[in-house]
C-alpha cells in the first residue's frame, strides 16, 4: 500500500469519531487506532512487548506528608469544550493580547481562543453570551475533544 494512502488514512481517522479502522487491499492489510490516554497505549504496547508492569507496595509515611486536597467546587455555569485535539492557544498570535480574559464579557459568536491541530490554527467561536467566569486551560497545553476550555456566567 502506498505510504501517502497510509498517511491520509491517518489524517482521516485523527480528524474523525471513529477508534479504529482496518484496511485490506490484495495481501497488504493496514490497522489504524487512534487511543486518546497515552499511558494506556504505553502500556498495552509494554504488554505486547512481554513487560508487565507492577504495582510496588507503597510507604504509609509517604503518603502521610502528602496533604489531601480539598474536593473542588463543582462548576456552576456554561462550559466551552474544545471541538478537537490540538493546542490551545489564548491569543492570535504570540505577541498579542488574548482573546478574552476572566471577567471578559463575550456574545455568541465571538473568537475566544485558537486551535491547533495538524498545522492548521482552528479559530474557536463562544457558543454562549455571557462574561468568563474562569479560563480552565493554560496557554500552549495540548487539550483533548470535549475538554471544558471556558466556564462562561
Amino acid at each position: 500500500m502506498d505510504l501517502r494512502k497510509i498517511k491520509t488514512l491517518i489524517d482521516l481517522v485523527s480528524e474523525s469519531g471513529i477508534a479504529e479502522l482496518e484496511i485490506t487491499e490484495g495481501e497488504d492489510k493496514v490497522r489504524i487506532v487512534k487511543t486518546h490516554f497515552m499511558p494506556n497505549a504505553m502500556q498495552a504496547h509494554s504488554q505486547q512487548m512481554g513487560y508487565v508492569a507492577q504495582q510496588l507496595p507503597q510507604d504509609p509515611a509517604l503518603n502521610a506528608a502528602i496533604p489531601e486536597s480539598e474536593p473542588e467546587e463543582p462548576r456552576r455555569g456554561h462550559l466551552i469544550k474544545s471541538p478537537m485535539v490540538g493546542t490551545f492557544y489564548r491569543a492570535p498570535s504570540p505577541g498579542a493580547d488574548p482573546f478574552v480574559e476572566v471577567g471578559s464579557p463575550i456574545k455568541e459568536g465571538a473568537p475566544i481562543c485558537i486551535i491547533e491541530a495538524m498545522k492548521l490554527l482552528n479559530e474557536i467561536e463562544s457558543d454562549f453570551t455571557g462574561i468568563v467566569k474562569a479560563i480552565l486551560v493554560e496557554n500552549g497545553q495540548p487539550v483533548e475533544y470535549g475538554q471544558p476550555l471556558f466556564e462562561i456566567e
